[in-house]
């Protein structure tokens, strides 16, 4: 039996999204006639079913001069990461003598796929979602039509460019930084359920594992940790034998790894090594300082604008993901490993 013809085998073949399939087949505004035409020629070409409707005329839209920016409430609390983003988006708007309309989404605002305003009566030009509200959230503001660019987030179901961490690289870095010390008992710290960048450096953390011919432990890879001063102190406490190097996902992580170790008597990094991921206020305020992976938050800002930018003027685009690099900060927080201190 032949396989369906669907409107992602025609978008794959124009290297287009699905939806500009569909806005071409179903004759609403959002792409050239060109590209309309291009469509019912690969359509017909692979046998796909459809009635061609008659385009609709485009209203011309003016430009409102807004941009808006949504996070949960969450991310607009974590002021010492996501604070450093939007200050940048703030000056990349001004320079573009543009205004910024900013809203936090509640729970219930999430959960009921309430959308700002502002979004809903299309009165900004673009979007700008920070960090990860919900998926289906997300999609929602999309299908307003609205130009949208993520930061920090993405998902194979949504459709949209992202501004992003190289995360399975930069995990990559700091677990092989630990193993050129001299460690193969490194922990994985993290909650891959809560972000797909945790997920991105647990693989991350695999692959240089793998690299280097370390068979990985599963008792010693915590992936649903949250960040709990008493559920970290108690999994430091149940193991058996305890690694002699932590890579944790984020700087709170490697905050309480540090402070649970010190706890039960481990010296860091004399007889255990602490890595973290942001180079943060809370890597910077540990005793003894904790070597981490930073991340150039005000070029998130900016990149998110370009494309943003890029977006507006044309839509058709094919959508891109764009990885920013993470770089390696030595601290006092790691040292040689047991095969080196000879």
């Amino acid at each position: 039996m032949a396989k369906k013809v669907t409107m992602q085998d025609i978008a794959d073949v124009l290297n287009i999204s699905k939806n500009s399939v569909s806005q071409a087949l179903s004759g609403k505004p959002g792409v050239s006639e060109e590209t309309r035409k291009e469509v019912y020629k690969v359509a017909d070409d692979l046998g796909y079913r459809y009635t061609p409707k008659t385009p609709q005329p485009v209203k011309e839209k003016k430009a409102t001069g807004n941009i808006a920016l949504i996070a949960s409430d969450f991310a607009f609390s974590m002021k010492s990461f996501f604070g450093e983003i939007y200050l940048s988006i703030e000056k990349e708007v001004q320079k573009r003598n543009k205004n910024l309309l900013i809203q936090s989404v509640s729970s219930h605002a999430r959960d009921h796929l309430i959308l700002p305003s502002f979004i809903e009566d299309k009165s900004v030009d673009g979007v700008l979602v920070l960090s990860h509200i919900s998926n289906e959230y997300i999609n929602k503001v999309i299908e307003t039509g609205i130009p949208t660019v993520l930061i920090d987030h993405h998902h194979p179901s949504i459709e949209a460019d992202a501004i992003l961490t190289n995360n399975r690289f930069g995990a990559y870095t700091a677990v092989q930084h630990l193993i050129e010390l001299g460690h193969e008992e490194i922990a994985y710290v993290g909650d891959v359920d809560f972000s797909p960048s945790y997920q991105e450096r647990l693989e991350g953390y695999l692959l240089a594992l793998k690299d280097y011919g370390i068979e990985p432990k599963k008792e010693l890879i915590f992936n649903n940790a949250p960040e709990e001063d008493q559920v970290i102190n108690s999994y430091i406490s149940q193991l058996a034998e305890k690694p002699t190097a932590w890579f944790c996902v984020n700087d709170g992580l490697g905050y309480l790894v540090n402070s649970g170790l010190k706890l039960k008597g481990i010296q860091v990094p004399e007889q255990a090594s602490v890595f973290s991921f942001d180079d943060g206020q809370l890597s910077r305020l540990s005793t003894p300082r904790i070597t981490t992976m930073a991340i150039d938050l005000p070029l998130f800002g900016k990149r998110a604008l370009d494309q943003l930018f890029l977006r507006i003027d044309h839509p058709e685009e094919p959508y891109q993901e764009t990885l920013l690099p993470a770089k390696l900060i030595k601290r006092e927080s790691t040292s040689h490993g047991p095969k080196l201190k000879d």
